[in-house]
């Protein structure tokens, strides 16, 4: 089975930041994304259009020609290793997928500790990073992260309309820590 177009288009350094930018940041042309993202606006217009095709930004129908506003869709596509198995290019994909995004979370955690100290400190206090080891079958942790999408999606847009809320990047990461004893199957 091929793999997914949008997976294949995401499994691209530029291409996964313009999606971001686009969510973080709102609609915007490919100059302000070039701009933003420090490379060239024919590039960043390319790659945009890869991006339309494979259903990840669309043409907001605001602006013309090079002053095309783009805009992220809704779609938030999820790929599991047993989606593309036995496909080495949608593996390596979704390889590359999968470090881009701990690097991103990285880099942009790295952002937010470099200038914490400038906020009130009930968002310092409020923003402070957690880890927890569970010990949990595959389905438990199936359902361990299945309940905390679900929280994330109640919280997702509850500040609407206040002025004093923020936008925040909520991650999650859950891998074995026993990587020298995998189960047998």
């Amino acid at each position: 089975m091929p793999a997914d177009p949008a997976l294949r288009a995401l499994a691209h350094p530029l291409r996964g930041r313009l999606v971001q930018q686009l969510r973080v940041g709102g609609p915007a042309t490919a100059t302000e994304l070039a701009a933003t993202l420090g490379t060239n606006s024919g590039a960043t217009s390319y790659h945009l259009r890869r991006l339309e095709a494979a259903g990840l930004v669309h043409d907001t129908g605001r602006g013309v020609g090079k002053r095309r506003l783009w805009r992220a869709t809704d779609a938030n596509p999820r790929w599991y290793p047993s989606d593309v198995a036995g496909d080495e290019d949608a593996e390596a994909a979704l390889g590359w997928l999968a470090r881009d995004y701990a690097r991103h979370f990285g880099e942009q955690y790295e952002r937010w500790l470099a200038v914490a100290r400038t906020w009130p400190l009930d968002w310092q206090d409020a923003s402070s990073g957690r880890d927890a080891m569970v010990l949990v079958t595959t389905e438990q942790l199936r359902a361990m992260t299945a309940d905390i999408v679900e929280v994330l999606e109640r919280y997702r847009r509850v500040g609407q309309g206040n002025p004093q809320a923020r936008r925040v990047a909520a991650y999650t990461f859950a891998y074995p820590l026993d990587l020298e004893r995998p189960p047998r199957v």
